[in-house]
């Protein structure tokens, strides 16, 4: 439905959006029809407060216990920081949306949450393979791992990630914003790139090719390093002679690996399909999972079910009891 009606307003503003560019775009969002907006502002909301407050609370842990400062703990509060403002990004704009007539969102605002959401996506991609890196050094490298994950070194890869991330996202907005639109409708329920190429009333082939060449460096290299980094910790894990020990192992590995396999996965599919082969609707599925489903699961995932954070947990629980 959202489709065709941003294609019926197409040629009406075909000649206007060749000589001004438009203040303002209009989000379509997720549905139109009431209930289902009801129920999705109910679920996202609820969602959007477990990303805050576990999130929140793996950083709050993490600074206030000095036994977690580590290398491994450093990524992951990186990881709560960078999940919490995605989401940050996004999920309220889609609340507002959600149960509002107006969907209009600014221009400048709509270029400063396409730039945002770019610089954390691109980040955590690179975050999520620097983690899994620290862990096979960790397990399979325990001897040299003080020298290979020193201070100055994991500080290195958490700035370069962050680096990549701005210089990607930099690029993408630079040069969609260049393009003439003809329509100011867009079939998302956020600025992301892949919609707005589809507003263009010329060939976009320097973007696709752009957002090809970023999604291949970025996301199918991170990925291909975790899957590798993964493949070396198991192989280790197997030469465990403690049963017990290979099954824990296996169940975090198989853990992380779920997670990383679902955000990168969704975001390789939205930004290497084609525009001929572009679906509205399958992309907004795939832009909630890696925008709001893995914030959401990765404090569970990567920290809650940790001993060293849950112990650390309880003794501040316990402590606040008492006081």
């Amino acid at each position: 439905m959202y489709s065709s009606l941003s294609f019926r307003y197409r040629p009406s503003y075909m000649k206007m959006f060749n000589l001004t560019r438009p203040n303002s775009f209009i989000l379509l969002g997720i549905s139109t029809i009431p209930y289902i907006q009801m129920i999705c502002f109910i679920v996202f909301l609820v969602m959007y407060i477990i990303i805050l407050s576990g999130n929140l609370l793996l950083i709050i842990v993490v600074r206030c216990n000095p036994t977690l400062h580590t290398p491994m703990y450093f990524f992951l509060s990186n990881l709560s920081f960078i999940d919490i403002c995605f989401s940050s990004t996004i999920v309220p704009v889609l609340l507002k949306n959600t149960l509002s007539k107006d969907r209009s969102i600014f221009l400048l605002d709509c270029g400063f949450q396409m730039f945002f959401s770019l610089v954390l996506g691109a980040t955590e991609c690179i975050l999520l393979s620097v983690m899994a890196y620290d862990r096979f050094a960790a397990i399979c490298r325990p001897l040299h791992y003080n020298t290979i994950m020193s201070k100055k070194v994991y500080f290195c890869l958490a700035l370069v990630s962050w680096n990549i991330g701005v210089i990607n996202a930099i690029i993408h907005v630079t040069l969609l914003f260049q393009l003439p639109l003809c329509s100011i409708y867009v079939n998302h329920f956020f600025c992301e790139v892949p919609p707005f190429l589809r507003l263009s009333c010329k060939d976009p082939w320097l973007n696709e090719v752009a957002m090809y060449v970023a999604a291949g460096i970025i996301a199918m290299c991170a990925f291909f390093l975790t899957v590798v980094s993964y493949v070396h910790i198991i192989s280790t894990v197997l030469k465990f002679r403690s049963s017990q020990g290979r099954q824990k192992a296996f169940s975090t590995c198989a853990s992380h690996l779920t997670v990383v396999t679902l955000y990168y996965g969704t975001i390789m599919i939205v930004y290497f399909q084609p525009r001929s082969a572009f679906s509205p609707e399958t992309n907004n599925v795939l832009s909630v999972l890696y925008t709001v489903v893995t914030p959401m699961f990765n404090p569970m995932i990567y920290s809650i079910r940790n001993k060293d954070v849950k112990k650390s947990l309880l003794k501040h629980v316990s402590k606040n009891i008492k006081s």
